[in-house]
């Protein structure tokens, strides 16, 4: 592990008590549970902003995708009526 930095925290009794139940069910310290819990929550924050990322894209590309097959939809209609007619002759 690269080289680690002590801090100190304050938690509310009901969350440390939470942590200590947790440390004896999986047999960790809670460094080790403090810093999964901070891998976890970065990741998810990670996560979560690309997916905000990829909606707010999607928005976008959403109007300019409109307004492209409302400008293209004229021209598919008229080559269907021009290839009827070619039929037709």
């Amino acid at each position: 592990m690269p080289a680690s930095r002590r801090i100190i925290i304050t938690v509310s009794e009901s969350l440390l008590s939470e942590v200590d139940h947790i440390t004896l069910e999986e047999s960790k310290n809670r460094s080790q549970i403090v810093r999964e819990a901070i891998k976890f929550y970065l990741g998810e924050r990670k996560r979560l902003m690309a997916i905000e990322q990829m909606k707010k894209g999607y928005l976008e590309m959403a109007e300019i995708n409109l307004n492209i097959a409302c400008k293209n939809s004229g021209v598919e209609e008229e080559a269907l009526v021009n290839s009827i007619e070619n039929l037709m002759e």
